[in-house]
């Protein structure tokens, strides 16, 4: 049976982990295969642009940030 030794392998892996004091999740993402997942993105990338426009101090910070980096290009 192929499937052992790499059932075996993840096994030990999640074992390790285990030990290592991490445990196991499961996470629920967006299913990017739907018909209308790019115009849903749209929409939340408009309403976090208006929310964003609204934000002085979000501006400001942007602002200081991209200050920051201008010496780093050559």
């Amino acid at each position: 049976m192929a499937t052992a030794p790499a059932n075996a392998r993840v096994w030990k892996h999640r074992n390790l982990l285990r030990m290592a004091g991490l445990r196991p999740v499961q996470m629920w993402v967006p299913d990017t295969r739907r018909p209308d997942f790019a115009e849903e993105c749209r929409h939340q990338c408009r309403l976090a642009a208006q929310a964003d426009k609204a934000d002085d101090a979000l501006r400001l910070l942007a602002d200081e940030a991209l200050a920051d980096v201008d010496d780093w290009l050559p």
